[in-house]
């Protein structure tokens, strides 16, 4: 059996697909999972218009034929009339995963009120996770991470911690994390030993 994790990331804006500017999204991405993922991962990259057929085709793409346990979407969450990304990542989903969406707005509400204008969203479809995060960069990283008193100290925990055990329950690979950067929980009957 294959133990690397396959992740998806996903880049959805108009303005980067066309080449107006380059995108920021893909490589905060690759950034922060390198410095997140102490296990084996390669990620396939996907950079696209706020369209929602490409953007449906794309995650069943990466889900279906590419096989990526993981699927990270960035850009296209907000109230604007392109802002698709929740609407196509609902449409290919066998489950909802709810829990996602509401803590990335809460931990986004330690920076910024708007965060409550975002409609983030994340779903099961097969045997990948797709979330929806944020489009800068920032904000990213904040979300899969956390935020931290001045010390270092985590004052609110990222979505990342759940992301390992999740991919355990949905028959992906056994991933582990950099616990200086996000420490990945798990019961303690999940956590393999050695």
């Amino acid at each position: 059996m294959n133990d690397e994790l396959m992740i998806g990331l996903v880049s959805i804006s108009d303005r980067a697909s066309s080449g107006v500017y380059e995108d920021k999204g893909i490589p905060a991405l690759q950034e922060w999972l390198g410095s997140a993922l102490t296990t084996p991962w390669r990620s396939v990259t996907r950079l696209i218009a706020d369209d929602q057929p490409g953007i449906e085709k794309t995650l069943i793409e990466l889900a279906d034929e590419l096989g990526c346990h993981l699927i990270l979407t960035t850009g296209g969450t907000g109230p604007a009339r392109r802002d698709v990304t929740p609407e196509a990542t609902l449409a290919v989903a066998d489950k909802e995963m709810p829990g996602f969406g509401e803590e990335m707005r809460r931990i986004s509400l330690n920076f910024v009120p708007t965060a409550i204008l975002s409609r983030q969203v994340a779903v099961i479809r097969k045997q990948a996770l797709i979330i929806n995060l944020p489009g800068q960069p920032k904000s990213i990283k904040e979300t899969l991470e956390g935020v931290r008193h001045a010390d270092g100290s985590v004052s609110h925990t990222g979505i990342f911690a759940a992301v390992p055990y999740c991919l355990d329950l949905i028959g992906g690979p056994y991933a582990e994390t950099n616990a200086s950067v996000i420490k990945a929980f798990r019961p303690k009957s999940a956590i393999r030993q050695g």
